[in-house]
């Protein structure tokens, strides 16, 4: 790498790190004035509501990641113009669709390494913050505390009061036939849920036999019923939570087992896609700044690029709900509803940098 792509690279990555700074910092003291409502309830303290925000922190720079990233680069690269620097490495030959690519390829390096931290670190660091925070409030965390579910599972429709833990209180268990008709009625006051297997005690199963026009209804009583599902346990977690808060890869999951159940999975659907197009998102926004960027390099305020930056990340995440709405709510494809208006934008931004750089 040259010396002028470290030092446009370094020029990037520090102001990217500061606006990660004042961006958490922002979210977290206002988040930290929230948490000071619950201190003094059991054993909450100021410095648990502390830990709280602090380890909330990974989770919230990957949600926000690509706001932060295209405010980095467009004060980075404001500042390059503003002080005359971007004119020297045009002077020196350095054309704009080369300078457009190193800022891009700096931009997706950053946004990597905050993807890879928030798929795998980020999800451990939040669930034990809200395992300490409930804790501390004198409560369980929700993982192992949940109310019940209703869920289909192939041809078995199945009935969860309460989740403790491992432990699933008050199941009931409906199959049913080739024909649509219900074969059978399992319930049971608690069970083990290990694996891809509930371990009932104390069962009661019920037996509809039909013989013409009369239904006969057998009782069977057994000390342990084992019943094997498909599901797991990151499925039955998720279920409780809103799609933007699960891991891709239990949006995956999420989106083959409904599939196999001939259920709709739309939501899924739209927030799997929207983050794989997230990417291709932020180089669109970094081509529209850079517009902006060589469309006025000496009479750019700080303020300016700083609304031009928010001004753009909004717009891009308001097209990208109404992308996803308009997917669930006419049955569009959530691939193109997520990746149309970046296809879009990153066309006409080329073209127009194409046209500057050959003018």
């Amino acid at each position: 790498m040259k010396i002028r792509d470290r030092y446009i690279a370094k020029t990037l990555f520090s102001y990217t790190l500061v606006v990660l700074l004042v961006w958490l910092s922002i979210y977290s003291f206002f988040n930290f004035l929230a948490e000071l409502n619950s201190v003094g309830t059991e054993n909450y303290t100021i410095l648990e509501a502390f830990k709280y925000i602090v380890l909330q922190m990974p989770e919230v720079a990957y949600d926000q990641a690509s706001p932060i990233i295209l405010l980095g680069c467009i004060l980075g690269m404001g500042h390059l113009a503003t002080t005359g620097q971007l004119l020297i490495f045009r002077v020196a030959g350095l054309s704009i669709l080369k300078i457009t690519w190193i800022t891009v390829k700096n931009a997706l390096i950053f946004i990597l390494a905050i993807i890879i931290f928030g798929e795998t670190l980020a999800p451990i660091l939040t669930k034990y913050s809200e395992s300490s925070r409930s804790s501390a409030l004198g409560g369980n965390s929700l993982s192992f505390n949940q109310n019940g579910f209703w869920i289909r599972d192939g041809s078995n429709f199945i009935n969860v009061n309460n989740i403790d833990g491992q432990f699933f209180n008050k199941i009931t268990v409906i199959e049913i036939n080739s024909l649509n008709e219900i074969d059978r009625v399992i319930k049971s006051e608690d069970a083990l849920f290990s694996g891809n297997s509930l371990n009932m005690n104390n069962s009661e199963i019920f037996t509809i036999s039909r013989l013409g026009v009369f239904d006969n209804i057998a009782l069977k009583e057994r000390n342990s019923y084992n019943k094997t599902v498909s599901f797991d346990r990151d499925l039955v977690d998720s279920l409780e939570k809103k799609p933007k808060d699960l891991r891709t890869a239990t949006i995956i999951k999420q989106i083959k087992f409904l599939s196999d159940n001939k259920l709709r999975s739309g939501v899924f659907e739209v927030e799997l896609y929207k983050r794989l197009v997230r990417p291709l998102s932020l180089i669109a926004m970094i081509l529209m700044a850079m517009m902006f960027i060589f469309g006025s390099t000496r009479d750019v305020t700080l303020g300016r690029k700083i609304f031009f930056g928010v001004a753009l990340g909004l717009s891009f995440e308001l097209l990208s709900r109404i992308g996803g709405a308009l997917a669930l709510s006419f049955n569009f494809s959530p691939l193109i509803s997520s990746s149309l208006p970046t296809i879009l934008v990153m066309g006409i931004s080329i073209a127009l940098l194409i046209k500057k750089s050959t003018s």
